[in-house]
């Protein structure tokens, strides 16, 4: 799979791993469709890259906006004759709370449904719209392959941290279905790779507190530090471009293995 002409459907793409795989796409000649509830940031990403990104606004827990979405995806696609190469459902929350607190009271279930409803519903739904049209491209030879999805998990499906009940449910589930979905989509010629990555320079990890960013580095092995954009946009460069890659789920953690408390 080459990524020169074909066009890649970024969700969260308006800011953080997401945008810096909008970023890479472009720059190795692909054209990026950009996903992102944040207009501004989006329209400014747009603006900057030209007629190699399109930015759509997108609410991935909205059914209807995804397909909206969808619908300028695919008529975009059609002006610019860059078929579909690739769906990268980036766009994810955290929202961390105990499941159970100290004064005995459960975790809301809206903020469980919220992070299950973005993390791994919107993954699903965003991939589900946009799979018939990645099947119906003209495959490529030698090996007649259509396209890749490359999902995000996170280091937490693995070791979830305190408060990361709902967070590691949704990572760990898009994991697991990792496999059975590339065994779905073998048949198609589509790969699904997922990354899991650890703590990553983000929007969702700006928010940290510096205790709780001390406590995570000090887990790390080599480098000791966060995860650059860049790095995570490389490894979802070499998803695209490397056949063989299907089916897995990459830690990409500096050997990080979390503790269970920091």
């Amino acid at each position: 799979m080459r990524i020169s002409g074909r066009t890649f459907v970024v969700s969260g793409g308006a800011s953080g791993l997401g945008r810096a795989c909008v970023l890479d796409i472009c720059a190795q000649g692909g054209n990026a469709a950009i996903l992102d509830m944040n207009t501004e940031a989006g329209e400014s990403l747009a603006s900057t890259l030209g007629a190699s990104a399109k930015f759509m606004p997108c609410d991935v827990s909205s059914t209807s906006s995804i397909a909206a979405a969808v619908s300028s995806i695919v008529s975009w696609t059609e002006s610019t004759t860059k078929p579909l190469g690739g769906i990268i459902p980036a766009a994810g929350v955290g929202l961390p709370a105990l499941i159970l607190d100290k004064q005995l009271r459960p975790a809301s279930l809206d903020s469980i449904d919220f992070v299950l409803s973005i993390n791994l519903r919107g993954t699903l739904d965003l991939v589900r719209q946009l799979l018939p049209h990645l099947a119906a491209t003209d495959a490529t030879d030698p090996d007649g392959e259509r396209g890749v999805v490359i999902m995000v998990a996170s280091a937490a499906a693995f070791e979830g941290q305190m408060g990361q009940v709902a967070y590691a449910a949704s990572k760990g589930a898009v994991a697991a279905m990792t496999l059975p979905m590339a065994r779905d989509l073998s048949r198609f010629g589509i790969r699904v790779v997922t990354i899991a990555p650890s703590m990553f320079e983000s929007n969702m990890t700006a928010h940290l507190s510096d205790k709780v960013r001390d406590g995570l580095q000090k887990a790390m092995e080599f480098p000791p530090r966060a995860g650059k954009p860049d790095e995570f946009a490389s490894l979802v460069r070499q998803a695209i471009e490397n056949v063989m890659l299907n089916g897995v789920v990459i830690r990409l953690d500096g050997a990080t293995r979390m503790p269970s408390k920091l």
